[in-house]
């Protein structure tokens, strides 16, 4: 369902529509079906938003967690907490934020991403400064931000990658999640002052692997619930969220085949495997210092998918795996690279089956050419 005054085709078009549009329909039906009580500001209840997170009879479920983590975080965000995700890389935190945001205001694009360079302007508001110069401080030269924005308008906010940004920035937030209110002071009367309308909270991000570098104050976890989201423990089922994530990338790229099962059988298994550190005979591994997330295994799948369509005509090989994977490896620690090679010279070449022999077979992939 495309949005009034844009077309199906351009929302087709993009390459990576908001949840709010790629599920339109069934957040459309949802609303229409929803007779539970709701929190104020919130479009749907509680009970619709597992639904539409989680799965019903009528839609499968979107993330792969626990429906009690789902559960508590739409509690803490009916009560006056912001919630922050933490989690490994490729977890799918921002995707639970993304769905929260889609289902319980409508709009999950009120985006702040966090980094070293973000300013306490960039997330409170701004100026265009042809207007103030020529008009001094007006309410038509505010640019706001998406904090003044998601306060005004009564909608949540979404804060990337939280532990990124400066202590100074992250701290800009206490008074807006204390008191409710952000202060303009460049402007006078009632335009002075921004007070949160019903259903505004923020929705916050936080990689384990970036703790420490600015860890967040006191004061400020205070103002939060935390959530931790954990990888998948289910081989079963991070294999099939691979296939249907990888399948849908894959379409968009122009592939119309799905990757080949098996291959991405052996995927996945050489994902958790390094990830985890042990294989299947609860031998230990060598661990790698490259993150082996499952998001990172459906980059992977797309990957192989692209290459070995347009590149071969077929669904993907498993030298296809060690090719892709030598990139994965190499991000963090060149030494990845000689773990991975061992894993496959110790590891894949004692395993039964044709796709484990032709893993085996390409580990000289590995090898700088």
């Amino acid at each position: 369902m495309a949005k009034a005054g844009r077309t199906r085709a351009e929302d087709e078009a993009r390459q990576r529509p908001p949840a709010e549009v790629i599920h339109a329909e069934e957040l459309a039906r949802l609303r229409a079906e929803d007779s539970a009580p709701r929190p104020p500001g919130w479009q749907l209840s509680l009970q619709a938003v597992r639904r539409f997170i989680c799965g019903d009879p009528a839609g499968a479920a979107k993330v792969v967690c626990a429906p009690a983590l789902v559960e508590r975080a739409m509690v803490t965000l009916a009560t006056s907490r912001a919630l922050l995700l933490v989690g490994e890389p490729g977890t799918a935190k921002s995707l639970l934020s993304e769905l929260l945001a889609a289902a319980i205001s409508g709009s999950s694009t009120l985006t702040i991403q966090g980094g070293a360079s973000l300013t306490e302007d960039q997330i409170r508001y701004g100026w265009n400064y042809a207007l103030l110069v020529a008009e001094g401080p007006s309410e038509r030269a505010l640019v706001p931000g998406a904090l003044h924005r998601g306060m005004r308008e009564g909608r949540l906010v979404r804060f990337e990658e939280i532990t990124r940004c400066p202590l100074e920035v992250q701290d800009s937030l206490l008074s807006v999640l204390s008191d409710r209110v952000m202060a303009v002071p460049e402007l006078s009367g009632e335009a002075g002052m921004v007070y949160a309308r019903e259903g505004f909270n923020l929705i916050a991000t936080a990689n384990t692997r970036d703790r420490g570098v600015n860890e967040m104050s006191a004061a400020l976890k205070r103002r939060f619930g935390f959530e931790t989201v954990f990888p998948i423990a289910d081989p079963a089922a991070e294999r099939e969220l691979v296939r249907r994530e990888a399948t849908a990338l894959l379409a968009r790229s122009g592939v119309p085949r799905a990757p080949d099962p098996d291959v991405l059988d052996l995927l996945v298994t050489c994902f958790r495997e390094l990830r985890e550190a042990v294989d299947d005979e609860g031998t230990g591994l060598e661990k790698l210092s490259a993150v082996m997330s499952t998001a990172e295994a459906v980059s992977v799948a797309h990957a192989i998918g692209v290459k070995a369509h347009f590149l071969r005509g077929d669904a993907g090989r498993p030298e296809d795996i060690v090719a892709c994977l030598a990139g994965t490896a190499a991000k963090d620690d060149p030494e990845d690279l000689a773990r991975l090679r061992r894993y496959l010279d110790q590891r894949a070449g004692r395993r039964k089956g044709e796709a484990w022999r032709e893993l085996h077979a390409a580990r000289h992939l590995l090898t700088p050419q």
